[in-house]
């Protein structure tokens, strides 16, 4: 399905150096999908992106938007200090398991509050992301989960040599 919403032009550019510290939350609406080994994990219109210096945004996906039933909860968690502490999530289907897939934040810190019982998956962990009909590029690194369209500029931290940004 394509996304009428960019026949209205091409989108502007974004460079991650401009995203704020602390990071920011805003609504996103266009179409994110998600896919590994031909099943959809997610398929949304309603997402919430983070935005925060140096980093590609992370695309948070409402529960509801998301095959939940193939998520189990890993035992690895983080603590943001502005979002909170992240729970992980294994991905399993069909014999097939790819650990720490996503996470999410089940009780947020206040001001990101909205994405609560949202997902975000690691890019480079699944088969397929894609925004706005455009195929997603995962962030250098196996830390950070910002997800890198056409729209955004970097350099972005997570690369070799970035740790001490």
């Amino acid at each position: 399905m394509s996304d009428a919403r960019h026949s209205l032009g091409p989108l502007p550019t974004e460079s991650v150096w401009e995203y704020p510290r602390p990071p920011r939350v805003e609504p996103d609406a266009r179409h994110v999908v998600i896919v590994h080994r031909g099943v959809t994990l997610a398929d949304s219109w309603s997402c919430r992106r983070v935005l925060e210096t140096s980093h590609p945004p992370v695309f948070y996906v409402p529960h509801d938007d998301v095959r939940s039933d193939l998520l189990s909860r890993a035992q690895r968690v983080t603590a943001c200090e502005w979002k909170g502490v992240a729970t992980y999530w294994t991905l399993v289907m069909d014999g097939h398991t790819v650990r720490d897939v996503a996470w999410s934040y089940e009780d947020p810190l206040a001001g990101y509050l909205s994405i609560a019982r949202h997902f975000a998956f690691y890019a480079g962990r699944v088969d397929l992301c894609t925004v706005g009909g455009e195929r997603v590029k995962a962030q250098p690194g196996d830390f950070y989960g910002g997800w890198i369209t056409g729209e955004i500029l970097g350099p972005f931290k997570g690369g070799a040599g970035s740790a001490g940004w």
